[in-house]
């Protein structure tokens, strides 16, 4: 049975590059986005294997600390 996950935003900061498309295979911990915050570039990866289903955000997009920011089925 698949399963739904949100992928949260780690900080508050600004989405420097989207990694991945809708439909990817991902596996845990491969990067989702890359954000941008006091000059530094964090990637916010995969809590799991498996298929990106929605990306909530864009480039330059600015996102708060637990801000949903794609959605992965399992």
């Amino acid at each position: 049975m698949s399963k739904i996950i949100d992928i949260p935003s780690t900080m508050t900061g600004t989405v420097w590059t989207v990694d991945v498309a809708v439909g990817d295979q991902v596996g845990e911990n491969d990067p989702v986005v890359t954000l941008e915050s006091m000059k530094m570039e964090i990637p916010v990866g995969a809590p799991a294997d498996g298929e990106i289903t929605e990306i909530l955000v864009g480039k330059d997009d600015h996102v708060e600390e637990g801000q949903v920011i794609a959605r992965l089925r399992t």
